[in-house]
């Protein structure tokens, strides 16, 4: 049967969400608009992704890296440690008794999957620091346009979903210098 295809759900629920929000976003206006007839609305655009490239984000990143380097250093080198026992005991496991040679292969066995064990923890603590850190961040975000919004009298800001933005309603630059 020829037709055609079917979205994903993922683009499905994407639409929808940006559906919904210019929905919002609608009904904001109107409902201000009818509530000030006679007054004119401020209206503010945040570039998200210009936000998160700012310089006080980028250190934030560098400090969350910095901050597990030396562990995984740690474990790079245990792994090159692990690595150099696997190769000795290539070479000399054709000298051992078959029950060493055995308790040996075991043992290298058990550390590979120790190591496996910490590096997907450090992966798993990695993680959860960086959603941390983008929380601390968002919530950073959001009192820096509130601070923005009630300074300048705005009525209604939006954050990184529409379709065209002109300079004269976007306020980045504002929100970043209200971050520092």
């Amino acid at each position: 049967m020829k037709g055609y295809p079917i979205a994903s759900s993922r683009a499905t629920s994407q639409g929808d969400r940006l559906k919904t929000l210019k929905h919002i976003a609608l009904a904001a206006t109107l409902a201000l608009a009818s509530m000030h007839a006679s007054a004119e609305i401020k209206i503010g655009y945040v570039h998200l992704q210009t936000v998160m490239q700012s310089p006080q984000f980028l250190a934030t990143g560098q400090k969350l890296q910095a901050e597990f380097k030396p562990r995984n250093a740690e474990l790079q080198q245990a792994y090159k440690q692990l690595e150099d026992r696997e190769t000795a005991f290539s070479k000399d496991s054709l000298t051992m008794t078959e029950s060493v040679a055995r308790t040996k292969r075991r043992d290298l066995n058990n550390q590979r999957v120790d190591l496996e064990r910490r590096q997907r923890a450090l992966q798993e603590e990695f993680e959860q620091r960086k959603k941390d850190e983008l929380a601390s961040l968002q919530d950073r975000i959001n009192k820096a346009v509130t601070a923005v919004a009630l300074s300048e009298g705005y009525d209604i800001v939006f954050y990184n979903t529409s379709a065209y933005v002109g300079k004269r309603v976007d306020i980045t630059d504002k929100i970043i210098k209200q971050l520092k």
